[in-house]
């Protein structure tokens, strides 16, 4: 059988061309937020938000409601429940995690347990994808939620660029950046529930983040590294699809492998194929690079700054700088000189 074959005679079956429509839905959903999360190094708090939907599903499941809106439901409480215990406890932001992704998960598999007990259905595939049994109505309803996360990006994309790059010179410039956090939290919450019939809420997380850690690695601008991150996600997607049917495997931990793969060859081919120096690309590989400017450029942080000197007539002299918004929108640094002073 020939490779052409290979990639045609499943298409045949209308649950594979549902399968591989879904597959590159997912791909680019996926692999969008997640650069946002692996450029804010907000991986884990992506974790605790996908892992939180499954007790609204159970929850769904019991009223008879759709499990989509059961999902985004209990991943936003999840988010407003750490950002509560974040801000008005003692606790850190890591333990604030823990505790939230364990109390949240534990509780839906214990709701699922006992669904899947009683009422003699299987609600496993939620947890660990399967894209070969996505129907037409799952189709419909993941491909409108995926337009209206990208949509929100494209109209937001300056600003998420912003609270990405500094989130306090973005609240110096008048943006809402709690807002903001919260508003990419939600889209993350309704990623998640976009894919997990694909993927499973358990994996969805590995197909938002390695395939942006992926294109982390290849590229010091967002915006590229976003193209690359949705390329190797639609990617992994695809080829995981294709193995899952031809293999008998099952599809989320095939598509995640897969993305993996891809994820090691960068790593250990990346120095090699870049002609890049290895302790750069491996400095890159430990995270050590952050956000330059809002044009989205990354660049490797700065060395320590010196001792401040003493105050003196040079220091007095040094102007004051302020954040100015011109009439296109942008944002630059400018001189706080007093009104009525000439330039």
């Amino acid at each position: 059988m020939g490779f052409v074959n290979l990639l045609v005679e499943p298409l045949g079956y209308e649950f594979m061309v549902r399968a591989l429509i879904s597959a590159v839905l997912v791909g680019s959903l996926c692999a969008v937020m997640g650069s946002y999360l692996v450029v804010r190094r907000l991986s884990l708090l992506g974790l605790v938000v996908s892992n939180s939907v499954v007790p609204g599903i159970a929850v769904a499941f019991l009223l008879y409601v759709n499990i989509f809106v059961g999902g985004f439901i209990s991943g936003i409480l999840a988010t407003v429940g750490l950002g509560w215990l974040q801000g008005k406890t003692r606790i850190k932001e890591d333990a604030a995690m823990g505790v939230v992704l364990s109390t949240f998960f534990g509780l839906g598999i214990l709701l699922i347990t006992k669904i899947q007990a009683e009422r003699k259905v299987n609600l496993n595939n939620f947890l660990f994808g399967n894209i070969l049994g996505i129907n037409t109505s799952d189709l419909i309803t993941s491909a409108g939620i995926a337009a209206v996360v990208l949509l929100a990006v494209w109209a937001l994309y300056k600003e998420f660029l912003l609270l990405s790059f500094d989130a306090q010179w973005a609240e110096a410039a008048g943006l809402p950046t709690r807002a903001l956090h919260y508003a990419m939290m939600a889209l993350t919450a309704l990623t998640v529930v976009a894919s997990m019939q694909a993927v499973g809420v358990a994996l969805t997380i590995a197909l938002m983040v390695i395939p942006a850690a992926t294109a982390y690695l290849l590229t010091n601008r967002l915006a590229t590294m976003m193209g690359l991150s949705v390329g190797l996600g639609v990617t992994s997607s695809v080829v995981g699809l294709y193995l899952s049917y031809y293999l008998n495997l099952s599809s989320g931990p095939t598509i995640t492998l897969v993305s993996g793969l891809f994820f090691a060859t960068v790593v250990l081919a990346g120095p090699l194929l870049l002609k890049v120096p290895t302790g750069s690309f491996l400095g890159r590989l430990k995270g050590m690079v952050v956000l330059e400017g809002a044009s989205g450029a990354l660049r490797p942080p700065e060395p320590a700054p010196p001792a401040p000197q003493p105050e003196g007539p040079a220091a007095a002299t040094k102007p004051a700088m302020r954040i100015v918004r011109d009439s296109d929108g942008r944002l630059s640094l400018q001189p706080d000189q007093p009104s009525g002073v000439e330039r």
